[in-house]
């Protein structure tokens, strides 16, 4: 179902999952509403200035991945993924440490 204006490099799935933006000084509700393997389109729950780099936790999932904003609209946001996600079950690397929190106080698990 790829439009002939479709610049994407890989076909986007829908997601409808709860997530939380971090970065220095901000931590914001999202619904991640859908993604791909390099990327995601978020709905933030406020419509703030997001820095260049974040970190997007999947709260079901109890995931955090580190992204870059391509773009926003509004209350939308498209992110490239800048590696794996990372689980934030258990011990997490101290890069992560705010997410596991985020994710802690969201109700994940």
């Amino acid at each position: 179902m790829n439009r002939p204006d479709d610049r994407r490099l890989e076909p986007r799935s829908p997601a409808n999952m709860r997530g939380v933006v971090i970065a220095p000084g901000l931590e914001l509700a999202c619904l991640i509403l859908d993604q791909s393997g390099s990327g995601a389109r978020l709905r933030l729950d406020r419509n703030l200035a997001l820095p260049e780099r974040v970190v997007v936790v999947d709260v079901v999932q109890a995931t955090a991945v580190e992204a870059q904003v391509i773009w926003r609209k509004g209350q939308e946001a498209g992110v490239k993924r800048l590696g794996a996600a990372a689980s934030l079950r258990g011990l997490v690397p101290s890069r992560l440490a705010s997410a596991r929190a985020a994710l802690m106080r969201a109700g994940g698990r």
